[in-house]
């Protein structure tokens, strides 16, 4: 008799697919997304939220190049000078990808390079109360 080719998961048939569960977990924004998510009037409805009291920091502190949200000012603060969110602005200056860019480099029209799109982190509140 040969060897059960499904090991180690007696205890829970519903999670079949352990690694796919694992994989998605903390999913976050794609960067096209984010790039959307950028547009002046979409970035004034994510940056200035009505209170929500199921999300982290009751959704008034969110980092809109990163897609994430913060318990208070001081957090947020401090996550812009980490390395995840410099990360994160280093990836976002490239243009996203479209669907024309994809046909002229399969050989549909002459291949143009993606443009650098100029990033800069978020005014906090702190500081657009001080510029005014």
């Amino acid at each position: 008799m040969g060897k059960s080719k499904q090991t180690g998961n007696h205890k829970s048939d519903k999670k079949k697919n352990i690694a796919k569960l694992w994989k998605t977990k903390r999913r976050t924004k794609d960067l096209d997304q984010i790039h959307h998510d950028m547009k002046p009037e979409v970035a004034a409805k994510l940056l200035h939220q009505e209170v929500d009291y199921d999300v982290t920091g009751n959704a008034q502190h969110y980092c809109l190049h990163c897609a994430r949200y913060f318990v208070d000012l001081r957090s947020l603060k401090e996550h812009v000078k980490t390395k995840v969110h410099k990360r994160r602005l280093k990836q976002l200056r490239e243009e996203p990808y479209t669907q024309a860019e994809a046909e002229r480099a399969a050989g549909m029209g002459s291949y143009i390079p993606a443009k650098k799109v100029e990033v800069q982190t978020q005014p906090l509140e702190e500081e657009a109360e001080e510029m005014k």
